[in-house]
């Protein structure tokens, strides 16, 4: 089944609109797919493609300092966090 380029991209929103209201806390990709009631694989795709437009960040090591190894948590950006206040937390 394919997913059309309208829903994706409702989806990355209500992604970061997740992120936004849990700033400045970093979640987790399961989290957040949980969250989204979405596949882990599909949900982590989209944050990657987030990722790669600067919109997001990927947190790589934990509170401790230790690198993760397979997994990351993610956190918005300064720029997209700002640009979300702007707009009152609304869908961008």
């Amino acid at each position: 089944m394919q997913i059309s380029e309208e829903k994706i991209k409702k989806i990355k929103e209500e992604i970061l609109s997740i992120l936004f209201y849990s700033s400045p806390n970093a979640l987790f990709t399961s989290f957040i797919a949980r969250e989204l009631a979405r596949d882990e694989e599909f949900t982590k795709k989209l944050l990657l493609d987030l990722e790669s437009h600067s919109l997001i960040a990927a947190v790589r090591k934990s509170p401790k300092g230790k690198d993760y190894n397979r997994r990351f948590r993610w956190r918005l950006t300064e720029r997209t966090y700002n640009a979300y206040k702007e707009v009152g937390g609304k869908h961008l």
